[in-house]
């Protein structure tokens, strides 16, 4: 059988993004169970956010017109944070707190380290300007400003904002449905002793845990056997229960490599084959109308093109804002003298050599090696039919980037 020609990365990616469905179903989630999950609709400001003028430091709240560097100021309040001031008398201070509003007529606050308070009054022991230390009103987002837009991903700080207008609950996108099918009779869990020319299913959860990650559900997770009558069922049992298959071993060209060999005959098979290394033999169709990634059986394999290739399709499928992930250009650290014509992912990590920052590269790049993933902190790229001198830059990818 005559191979396949191996696809270009930017013209595999095209035409996955090209061929993902956009996810249109929402939920509604407290907003404390929301970390993680991408917004389903824009969110505006109901109302000022801070509500009003209120104090950035720990001070005095005064007009700046009654300063002198020479002037006594009788204390004529104390507000707290929570109260609702009254108006400030003229020639006089407020003791205020970091975050109470501002009183009416203030229009300065000084902080209480450059004050000397006694017997009811302060001094001031420097130079005292209008509007310093004063956060104002809207100054975070005006009333009816855009906050938030449809495809963010929750993090922190977006928790935090979404609090700041009030904001109890929000509608975010449904999870993907993710079905995870490993290939090989060879497998056995951890937890289990081996039998003769058995291993550990490591991509299993490899695989589980990228999806978390990745804001994915996994409804289905199994071991199919080395049958093509097995193959096909579990696929299409696959296919009634999640959004997108994932599957790892059997889209090579060996005789037991039959999960390419279901899509050929019975279901629909669009991409085999990329320019990627680690990962060249992977799969792209559909079974009965679902998605399906065939990865690669290599754990390394599986990790990168899942981060490469699967993560901007689900992205895409969530309607994220940002698909692709952002690179540094950095200087390598090590030296490629033979081009490849596949574009290289190289597990990698940023380090100091001889005072200057360099991108180094593990020693062992074996598709079948993690833990050179593990000593990683990202993937550098070395581009197809290119070499690399040390010093000169590349494109650095941190593994949080790739997952973000």
């Amino acid at each position: 059988m005559m191979k396949a020609p191996l696809t270009p990365v930017e013209e595999a990616l095209a035409h996955l993004l090209d061929k993902a469905p956009v996810i249109t179903a929402t939920e509604h989630l407290p907003l404390t169970e929301s970390c993680g999950r991408i917004l389903a609709q824009d969110y505006q400001a109901p109302a000022d956010v801070p509500p009003a003028d209120n104090s950035a430091v720990d001070g005095y709240a005064l007009r700046a017109e009654d300063y002198a560097p020479d002037r006594a100021l009788p204390v004529s309040d104390r507000i707290p944070a929570g109260s609702a001031p009254a108006p400030l008398q003229p020639g006089t201070a407020a003791r205020i707190f970091t975050g109470s509003e501002i009183p009416a007529g203030a229009d300065t606050v000084v902080m209480q380290e450059r004050v000397e308070a006694t017997d009811g009054s302060i001094r001031i022991n420097a130079e005292v300007m209008a509007n310093q230390n004063i956060r104002r009103r809207g100054q975070d987002l005006a009333q009816g400003s855009l906050a938030l837009v449809k495809g963010t991903k929750i993090r922190a700080q977006e928790m935090g904002l979404l609090a700041s207008l009030g904001l109890a609950e929000v509608t975010v996108v449904k999870k993907p449905r993710v079905a995870i099918l490993s290939t090989g009779d060879e497998l056995v869990d951890p937890g289990q002793p081996l039998g003769p020319g058995q291993i550990y299913n490591t991509n299993r959860f490899t695989l589980l845990a990228l999806l978390a990650e990745a804001g994915c559900e996994v409804v289905l997770s199994e071991t199919l056997k080395d049958t093509r009558a097995a193959t096909q069922e579990t696929l299409e049992r696959a296919a009634t229960q999640a959004d997108l298959i994932i599957t790892s071993g059997g889209v090579s060209v060996g005789e037991e490599d039959h999960v390419r060999a279901v899509l050929e005959a019975s279901g629909e098979l669009s991409l085999w084959r990329l320019a990627i290394k680690p990962g060249k033999p992977l799969a792209f169709g559909a079974v009965k109308g679902t998605p399906i990634f065939g990865l690669p059986g290599n754990p390394a394999s599986v990790l990168v093109t899942f981060l490469m290739v699967v993560m901007p399709y689900i992205r895409t499928c969530q309607g994220r804002l940002r698909v692709h992930p952002v690179g540094q250009q950095l200087p390598a650290g090590f030296d490629v003298t033979s081009p490849s014509v596949r574009r290289e992912f190289v597990r990698a990590r940023i380090e100091s050599v001889d005072g200057e920052t360099r991108v180094s590269a593990n020693p062992n790049q074996s598709s079948g090696v993690l833990s050179s993933a593990c000593w990683a902190d990202g993937l550098a790229v070395v581009p197809e039919h290119s070499t690399l001198a040390a010093g000169s830059l590349l494109t650095y990818y941190p593994f949080t980037e790739l997952l973000s």
